[in-house]
Order: C-alpha cells, then sequence, then structure tokens
C-alpha cells in the first residue's frame, strides 16, 4: 500500500483518517455480508435437536409388541394376473394358520405409481420372536417352498422393510369395501424423526374425522428414516375432497409447515387391493 502512495501523503492527518475509516468499513461490510449469509443459510439448514433414547422407543406403543413387514415385488407385467392368483392362494393359507404368528393386514397391486408392482403388509403380534418363529417354520414348509420358487420366476426385483407403527395412529383394522388406498411414503433426514412425529402426533386428528386414516408406520431395518402413511378412500374424487378439507382446519397448515423440511424424498401410490387382503 505504501508503494502506491508518495511518502509525503502519508504524513497527511485527513488521508490517514479517510484511509482508517475505510478499511474499517470494509472490515464491518465483510462480516455483515458473512452475516447475511448465515442467516441465509440457517433459513436452508436443519439444526437436528439432541436425544437420549431412540426414536423407535420414544414414537411406537408400549402397549403392543407387534412388528410389520411391508413388501415391494416388482412383477413382470405379462404375468401379474398369474402372480396374484399364486400369492392370494399361499397367503390366505398362512393368514388363517394359527401356527404361524403372523397376518396378512393389506395386499394390493399398484394403480397409479410405480406400475405392476405389488405391496403386501404383514403383522406379527409378539415383536421379533414372533417373526423369528415364522420364518423357521416356513423353512420346513414345502408348500410354501414350492410357492417360492414358482412365484421367482415371475418378479423383476423384490425388496422389505420392517416396520413399527407410530404410537398416535390408530391400529390398521379390516374394514369393507370397495375403497381404493394411497401409501403415501416419507424419506426423512437422518435424525428428524421424532421431529415428524411430534408434529403428526397434534396433526393426526385432522386427518381422521372421515375414517380415511389407515395406519402410519416408520422403518428399522432396511430404508432407514421412511415413514409409511396409508389413507383409504372411496375414490380419487373422495381423496381430493378430504385432502382440500384437511386445509380448512386450524392447524394443518403448521403441521405442513414443519414437517416439508424434514423431508428429503416422497412419493404416493394408488393401490387396488387383492381378494386376500383384510383392507377391502
Amino acid at each position: 500500500m505504501a508503494a502506491m502512495w508518495p511518502a509525503r501523503m502519508w504524513k497527511s492527518p485527513a488521508l490517514l483518517a479517510r484511509s482508517c475509516v475505510a478499511l474499517t468499513f470494509t472490515r464491518a461490510n465483510s462480516k455483515g455480508e458473512q452475516n447475511d449469509k448465515g442467516w441465509f443459510r440457517s433459513l436452508f439448514v436443519h439444526r437436528v435437536k439432541q436425544r437420549k433414547d431412540a426414536h423407535s422407543n420414544l414414537l411406537s406403543k408400549k402397549e403392543t409388541s407387534s412388528l410389520y413387514k411391508m413388501q415391494f415385488h416388482n412383477v413382470k407385467p405379462e404375468c401379474l394376473d398369474a402372480y396374484n392368483t399364486l400369492s392370494e392362494q399361499m397367503l390366505k393359507k398362512l393368514h388363517d394358520d394359527s401356527d404361524y404368528p403372523c397376518e396378512i393386514v393389506g395386499s394390493w397391486n399398484t394403480w397409479y405409481g410405480e406400475q405392476d408392482q405389488a405391496v403386501h403388509l404383514w403383522r406379527f403380534s409378539g415383536g421379533y420372536p414372533a417373526m423369528t418363529d415364522a420364518m423357521e417354520k416356513l423353512k420346513q414348509n414345502k408348500e410354501y417352498l414350492e410357492f417360492r420358487r414358482e412365484r421367482s420366476a415371475m418378479l423383476l426385483a423384490r425388496k422389505n422393510q420392517i416396520l413399527l407403527e407410530f404410537s398416535f395412529w390408530n391400529e390398521p383394522q379390516a374394514r369393507p369395501g370397495p375403497n381404493i388406498y394411497e401409501l403415501r411414503t416419507y424419506y426423512l433426514k437422518p435424525g428428524t424423526m421424532i421431529e415428524w412425529g411430534n408434529n403428526w402426533a397434534r396433526a393426526i386428528r385432522f386427518r381422521q374425522e372421515n375414517s380415511e386414516a389407515v395406519g402410519g408406520f416408520f422403518s428399522l431395518i432396511g430404508d432407514l428414516y421412511v415413514v409409511h402413511h396409508i389413507w383409504a378412500y372411496k375414490d380419487l374424487e373422495s381423496r381430493h375432497e378430504t385432502r382440500n378439507a384437511a386445509w380448512q382446519k386450524a392447524g394443518w397448515d403448521e403441521c405442513v409447515y414443519y414437517t416439508v423440511p424434514l423431508i428429503r424424498n416422497m412419493e404416493s401410490r394408488i393401490m387396488i387391493p387383492l381378494k386376500v387382503s383384510t383392507l377391502q
């Protein structure tokens, strides 16, 4: 800086004063920009609150020990009818057999969303011991093993998840049809499940007046920090009207406002129940 100015000019008190003011303003302005950027960034960066227990303990029902398993089967398009017939026969046998501590809660084909897909929801009353007991018995069931062998030729891909039910949701109960079902799946940011549960615990009452709420679950094994909400409607028009009506209720907008920033991705499936499903 000294090389750019003649030496005599640095002796001027007025010039020195102006230089100090300019430097001070530049530094202050730089700090202001940094603070502004930090404030602006804070609008988009979600801070995860510290917790002292697993969310599976804090959010699930304490009075029951049921586990749920959700299966997703991507079926070859030309095999979908044969797959449905084969699956309905075996699933009904397992559901009706008291030796197996499991029951089929829901069984569907996707209508809108991922095509040529089957979704099955199982309930294991008794938690992990019941699930292990069922799996061990199935390994010895020759009819079931033949079913799996025949089914494998019809599939393109499959995956499953182990789920727990949110404590504030009503447990899925058999219901008569005809209905369509919506499976809304939310992929949350890691560490935000408690916040999601707290907000929905206050908001679920806005979505229960028309008996559309079927069940709410979160994943323990498989894709993690995943939430599934299942809703029942008479048809797509009923779905449209019911969802619009929720926005007329004070408090629903707050649930949406506080939960949307927690979501990484989300998807919706409209599903048609199979005959074996207890949810018709």
